[in-house]
């Protein structure tokens, strides 16, 4: 019996219990050690690619190679690449730069997008939605995770396509940049996609009536220089197009427009569609519910 009492005195008593328990919340919330979720959701969208590299990076290159391949066979000495000027540059040389970017801005929306209408599908998105997180690091894991991918995509095809022409960068200031940028237009395209769209199919047409008619229409495999005048005039409303033109000046030092002036054209959307994904994510659009 003594020993009984004995046990029942070794808990404490209601009172320090409440005690303990508001001494170590406040221990909890003064520990700075207890950061933002941010790094863990942004391991999880560089992990989340990289696990499964050969669909994600190798199956993209494996397809920009064909491209290439075709292109170059039947367009190499057919194509004048720059019309109506003295410069003569290889149209391999010429069609490297478009693939490359066009092939990061595609990886970088697939990410951001299919991340997020993944996690909302299964309903796993509430323990995204739990960590201590605002809605800026929210906005910058899904974005920085696919402009992460969008560059390695991009470093990967341009050392696969020495294989065709030893095409080196002339400003590698430039080809980052221009990059970086467009990977994380194409990323926050693919985070709002990914919170508008409620399945894949919808998804999809997003990407197929958007992205790919911008990417194929803004001057990949042609010069815009080489279009009638009424179409020269629609390639400048193109946002994807200022995109291509800076990495392609970036590679070659020849564009058909000022790379400073593609420059202010790509921030520009960058800023503009960067609002348009932090006002949804701060409303809670399609999060919440």
């Amino acid at each position: 019996m003594s020993s009984q009492n004995n046990q029942v005195q070794q808990f404490p008593s209601q009172g320090n219990v409440e005690a303990m328990g508001s001494e170590a919340y406040q221990r909890l919330r003064n520990n700075q050690s207890f950061g933002s979720g941010f790094p863990t959701l942004l391991y999880k969208e560089v992990s989340r690619f990289w696990r499964v590299a050969v669909q994600t990076v190798l199956a993209p290159v494996v397809t920009s190679l064909l491209y290439l391949l075709v292109f170059s066979h039947v367009l190499e000495g057919r194509v004048q690449t720059y019309p109506g000027s003295d410069l003569v540059i290889n149209y391999v040389a010429f069609l490297i730069p478009g693939l490359i970017m066009m092939s990061m801005q595609q990886n970088a929306f697939a990410n951001a997008s299919s991340s997020l209408i993944q996690s909302r599908v299964t309903g796993n998105l509430v323990f995204v939605l739990l960590p201590p997180m605002s809605a800026y690091e929210l906005y910058s894991a899904y974005v920085l995770g696919g402009v992460a991918r969008g560059l390695l995509v991009g470093i990967c095809l341009w050392l696969f396509s020495m294989f065709f022409s030893v095409v080196l960068p002339y400003n590698v200031l430039w080809v980052l940049v221009f990059g970086a940028l467009a990977c994380g237009i194409m990323s926050t395209l693919g985070l709002v996609a990914g919170l508008w769209a409620e399945k894949f199919d919808q998804l999809a047409v997003f990407q197929n009536f958007l992205i790919m008619p911008l990417s194929f229409l803004s001057g990949v495999f042609y010069s815009t220089h080489s279009l009638p005048p009424f179409w020269q005039a629609v390639s400048q409303w193109n946002p994807v197009f200022y995109m291509i033109d800076g990495m392609r000046y970036g590679f070659s030092g020849v564009s058909d427009t000022s790379p400073w002036i593609s420059l202010v054209v790509v921030g520009g959307v960058f800023v503009f569609v960067s609002i348009i994904a932090l006002r949804l994510i701060v409303s809670g659009y399609k999060l919440r519910n």
